[in-house]
């Protein structure tokens, strides 16, 4: 077992906490495992592991050793990967992550059309409005939507989404129609809760130069773009969406725009990936795609 290979499986037992799971997960048997990790630990002479019967933690050296091998790893398989390129052509598995409106409503459908231009590559496609470990779930890449912030990702902008402010005809018929932010006191809205902490997200509009705010009241809170835009086509309240969302059920007279003079600042969106390990030309291939394919929708 080589070098790049004792440190895949030192990051796998690291992130799932145990020799077994990582054996599990990588499809080797457990006594391989603890070899590697024995023969890794053996050449650097240094422990890397707490043991105990039930779970293994990192040492401070393993800690030391994880970030630095994570990089080592994925220059590795990028290396190898451009080379096979001379002689495969575009070929190999690719794993992303994309907001689930994304995914179902553009990405699923156009990818017939990706695959006739470079039909070996793999994609294992997730999609969840849920932010994730894109290291601990061996993530290529990831679109993100609203502000990123993190020391351990590289973000890639891509451009921005317009912003709207909308509500269903029935809410309307019920409430009556805002005609300034001074009303938004006498209307309900459906809360968007971020997914990682619960908090509502409050309304926003831009005024003269300025980001203004309100807390709205609301009878329903949503995590999902999808439940948020439902709530909103029954009728519980005002949203506030990407346009290129809702593009079809303001076309079908579902939902109607309000307030168009006080819309939320446009939201900016980007490929992030894992700090200093860059995208894999497979990675980069897919990702200018997915580009092409949403550039009619960014600002």
């Amino acid at each position: 077992m080589d070098r790049i290979d004792q440190l895949s499986i030192f990051i796998r037992v690291a992130h799932s906490g145990g020799f077994t799971a990582a054996a599990d997960q990588l499809g080797l048997p457990r006594p391989t495992v603890s070899l590697a990790i024995q023969q890794l630990e053996t050449r650097l002479d240094t422990r890397l592991f707490h043991r105990t019967t039930r779970r293994v933690s990192l040492t401070r050296e393993g800690e030391m050793l994880l970030e630095r091998a994570i990089n080592l790893v994925a220059d590795s398989e990028t290396l190898e990967q451009q080379f096979k390129l001379r002689t495969r052509g575009m070929a190999g598995r690719l794993k992303v992550d994309l907001p689930s409106r994304i995914a179902r409503r553009h990405v699923a459908p156009a990818l017939p059309k990706f695959f006739d231009r470079f039909p070996d590559i793999e994609i294992d496609l997730g999609s969840s409005d849920l932010p994730i470990d894109l290291v601990h779930e061996g993530i290529d890449f990831a679109l993100r939507v609203g502000q990123v912030v993190s020391d351990s990702l590289v973000a890639r902008p891509l451009g921005s989404f317009h912003m709207i402010n909308c509500a269903s005809p029935a809410y309307l018929r019920r409430h009556g129609t805002p005609l300034s932010p001074a009303d938004l006191s006498q209307h309900l809205t459906v809360h968007y809760a971020l997914p990682n902490g619960g908090r509502a997200v409050q309304w926003e509009w831009e005024e003269d130069g300025q980001l203004q705010t309100v807390v709205m009241n609301a009878q329903v809170s949503a995590n999902t773009a999808e439940t948020y835009i439902a709530c909103c086509l029954a009728g519980m309240g005002l949203i506030q969406i990407p346009a290129f969302d809702v593009r079809d059920h303001l076309m079908a007279g579902e939902l109607v725009e309000v307030l168009a003079d006080w819309r939320a600042p446009s939201m900016p969106v980007q490929i992030v990936y894992p700090h200093r390990r860059g995208l894999s030309p497979r990675a980069q291939v897919f990702s200018n795609w997915m580009t092409e394919l949403l550039g009619p929708y960014l600002n």
